[in-house]
């Protein structure tokens, strides 16, 4: 059974992402697609990069540091990528928790000013 390769139209529709996202990744070396002639092919190895590359960036990490731990993987193996998985989800999660709290703070601030501009109003 031959492996599943995607184009490049193909890979766009499926992560849902734009040309322009899916060749700079490539241009930052987070993907390394297969080149024949001009055309780009995607094998499952790209395509479970492209997973995790999306997974990352929805939890709030940069492309750099999704890059080098994608790098991880390729040089040192499965485990040193788990274990310095969980120490980037340790500091992520406290950055995430922290800006949950000034989001939390903002929020009571502004429903405050609501409620007294509210009571303001109607006491005119």
């Amino acid at each position: 059974m031959s492996e599943e390769r995607l184009t490049f139209k193909e890979m766009c529709a499926k992560f849902d992402v734009t040309p322009r996202t899916l060749r700079y990744y490539e241009y930052i070396e987070l993907l390394s697609p297969d080149r024949e002639g001009r055309s780009r092919f995607y094998g499952p190895k790209e395509m479970a990069r492209m997973t995790l590359i999306l997974r990352g960036r929805r939890w709030g990490f940069p492309l750099e540091t999704i890059r080098q731990w994608l790098q991880i993987y390729e040089q040192e193996g499965n485990e040193k990528q788990m274990t310095a998985f969980v120490k980037l989800a340790d500091e992520q999660l406290r950055d995430l928790r922290m800006q949950q709290a000034e989001l939390a703070a903002v929020v009571k601030e502004l429903e405050d000013l609501k409620s007294n501009l509210q009571t303001s109003l109607k006491g005119e």
